[in-house]
């Protein structure tokens, strides 16, 4: 139910606590405290379940990192896995999105030999000219050579013989009664031959250290000799999803509810660059929480649900008695203001991402983007801005995410973008960044590309 005041699609999550008081003044949502326990006024769990503060839960006092700071601080929190490990040796065909921890040198010439750029002929002085019976075809090794007035029928690829002058197009050339080939239009020599070395010489470097593999990357090393690429091994995350009320299956019932961020997380990661090595449901457990920290191996640990003070909220308890560094203890943005970043050990670390679904997905493009970036040595995609097509609602201090569709040179925004939904983030191209305050029509606004948006599907999360 929306609370009086409160805009369709807008969640209380996304007001402050002074907002939050006005609304009950009037006896229609029962008032509870706001502790410094917690940004969240509603104290919400994360998974949609509102819970009362514990009496016996320790105050933190903590400061909200500004938003683009906390994004900052996620990058610069860690090291590429290229210093940290040994490079890998992927195969072509697995290196894609990966980055390469040393330049892409030339093993070969490119092309390797003269090669036809066209189907035609191969032809030797100035025409007409005899046409041989046999044709040469790619792939064919060492063509016999023409002498002045000879041609020979080429297909595009193939290698071209000793001794041609150029190849004459099939459509530019014709042949009389005799046999004889004519030109149908004036021949340059070396016309339509690519000469060996055209593209590079063996040596040469064609992509720098830090390049990502594309699908022309891809193709590009296959052609110049490779059959493996030396790249920054993909970062390994460990998704932790926390809270008793989740279902796996069927309808939600008897104050139950489905588990949307299990499906979502682990391709949302990849498509991000990750290596997802495990996605466990461990309730509301402290100990199984504790347990499965101490034993994860992986280079991020991903936790869903339990960042906020509750009486099952173990998050934060638990990275106490790990003794982890907190580096994002909160984030002025809605949704998803009660996130966090934590470094387990030097090289191990922890994001904490609110149990509602769209704020927790704002607790991935906030802090795991960010971080999941720098291990894997990807460089940042450059900042872009669109003008808004409608105003967008801001929250009266923090930064807010938006989903938007993208409408030729607009950005559009969505309805049903409360913490807690997934419609409007399901229809997006992106998310806006809106200032404290809002944003007019009009407005540029800051964008950031979803996954599938940015590249295709399939690309994205195989």
């Amino acid at each position: 139910m929306t609370a009086p005041g409160v805009r369709d699609g807008q969640d209380v999550e996304d007001l402050d606590v002074e907002e939050v008081l006005a609304l009950v003044k009037d006896g229609n949502r029962p008032a509870r405290p706001a502790t410094e326990a917690t940004h969240d006024p509603t104290a919400t769990r994360g998974h949609g379940s509102p819970v009362a503060p514990s009496p016996e839960a320790p105050h933190r006092k903590t400061s909200a990192t500004p938003w683009a700071d906390a994004r900052i601080r996620a990058a610069r929190a860690a090291r590429s896995l290229a210093a940290r490990r040994t490079p890998v040796s992927v195969n072509l065909e697995d290196a894609l999105g990966l980055v390469l921890t040393a330049p892409l040198t030339a093993l070969t010439d490119l092309p390797s030999f003269d090669t036809s750029a066209m189907d035609g002929w191969a032809v030797a002085g100035p025409g007409p000219w005899a046409v041989r019976d046999e044709g040469v075809l790619a792939g064919q090794h060492g063509p016999a050579g023409l002498v002045d007035g000879e041609a020979v029928r080429i297909a595009t690829g193939a290698r071209i013989p000793p001794d041609t002058t150029a190849v004459l197009r099939s459509e530019h050339g014709r042949t009389d009664e005799k046999g004889r080939l004519h030109p149908g239009r004036d021949l340059q020599h070396g016309q339509d031959i690519r000469p060996r070395g055209q593209e590079c010489r063996s040596g040469d470097q064609l992509l720098p250290a830090g390049a990502v593999v594309t699908p022309a990357v891809l193709g590009l090393a296959a052609a110049a000799g490779y059959d493996t690429l030396a790249a920054v091994p993909r970062p390994r995350v460990e998704v932790l999803v926390l809270g008793d009320e989740l279902l796996t299956e069927g309808r939600p019932h008897d104050g139950l509810i489905r588990d949307a961020l299990g499906p979502m997380l682990p391709p949302w990661l990849r498509a991000m660059g990750a290596e997802v090595v495990a996605l466990r449901r461990l309730g509301d457990d402290a100990e199984a929480l504790h347990q499965a920290l101490t034993a994860s191996a992986a280079d991020l640990v991903v936790t869903t649900g339990g960042t906020a003070a509750g009486p099952v909220d173990h998050v934060h308890p638990t990275l106490r008695r790990l003794g982890a560094e907190l580096l994002v203890d909160g984030v002025e943005v809605r949704p998803g203001h009660p996130m966090l970043l934590a470094r387990l050990t030097e090289d191990r670390y922890l994001v904490g991402l609110p149990g509602n679904p769209l704020a927790a997905v704002s607790g991935l493009v906030t802090l795991a983007e960010p971080l999941l970036r720098t291990l894997a040595g990807r460089p940042a995609p450059e900042p872009y801005t669109l003008p808004l097509r409608e105003a967008a609602h801001g929250h009266p201090h923090d930064t807010r995410l938006v989903p938007v569709v993208l409408r030729g040179d607009h950005a559009v925004p969505l309805h049903y973008n409360g913490p807690a939904m997934l419609r409007g983030i399901a229809a997006a191209d992106a998310l806006a960044v809106v200032p404290p305050g809002g944003a007019r029509a009009g407005q540029e606004a800051e964008l950031l590309d979803l996954p599938w948006a940015a590249a295709g599907i399939g690309a994205c999360f195989t």
